[in-house]
């Protein structure tokens, strides 16, 4: 196998995306019940979603700090979905990524699979000349990590994890309307900690030059390629 097999969805009803992802994990397990070994069939998702609302399973809906009539007004979705994590935001100019991917087949566990999401993301960032990192206590990819002021996140993980087989994954700010952040509490964050990569650089940037360089950053911590 020489990488991932990246599926690009282009943008994407968020509901449509969910079922698909689900129907994937259910091959790769049923493929793991028949033969009884770790799968290498895998699948890399990467899609845009119209305005939508997300509160993973061990979130507090309290995060939330609109009304459905106000939903509506901003033209988004809500889903209480099966993934780690609190509430997030998924929207045009975001990049989302799903990997579904057996970690038995990697020979990884939870913990360093997210870690080496988080390293991918950090080393796309880095592209960009943005000092990015992990923050201690929290799931994600932050800018001025270290600083108790001045960090602001600019990815957000949340997976699910079914007999040892990936789904949801991460969704990282490119030229993203951070407004909608000011509706939520971002993962319990204040909304003020969320940043874009445009607005980090002061331009937009190209949605499939940073798909390429996704690409390569997880195919290199995965294959070596």
């Amino acid at each position: 196998m020489s990488g991932f097999n990246f599926v690009d969805l282009g943008s994407k009803d968020y509901k449509v995306c969910w079922d698909y992802q689900e129907e994937l994990l259910a091959q790769v397990i049923d493929q793991k019940r028949e033969t009884g070994k770790p799968v290498p069939q895998n699948y890399f998702l990467l899609v845009e979603h119209p305005h939508v609302y997300t509160l993973g399973k061990s979130g507090d809906e309290s995060n939330m700090l609109i009304h459905a009539d106000f939903l509506k007004k901003i033209e988004a979705t809500f889903y209480k979905i099966n993934r780690g994590g609190d509430i997030t935001y998924h929207g045009p100019g975001q990049l989302v990524g799903y990997p579904i991917i057996d970690l038995e087949w990697f020979g990884i566990g939870i913990r360093e699979y997210i870690e080496k999401m988080e390293d991918a993301i950090i080393g796309t960032m880095a592209v960009y000349g943005l000092d990015c990192g992990r923050r201690e206590g929290a799931t994600g990819v932050w800018v001025d990590a270290g600083h108790k002021v001045r960090a602001r996140k600019i990815c957000a993980i949340g997976v699910r994890v079914s007999r040892f087989v990936t789904m949801h994954g991460f969704a990282l700010n490119l030229n993203t309307d951070l407004r909608y952040f000011n509706y939520i509490n971002p993962c319990g964050f204040a909304s003020s900690a969320v940043t874009s990569l445009q607005q980090e650089l002061g331009r937009p940037v190209e949605m499939e030059e940073v798909k390429e360089l996704i690409r390569e950053q997880f195919n290199n911590r995965y294959f070596g390629q």
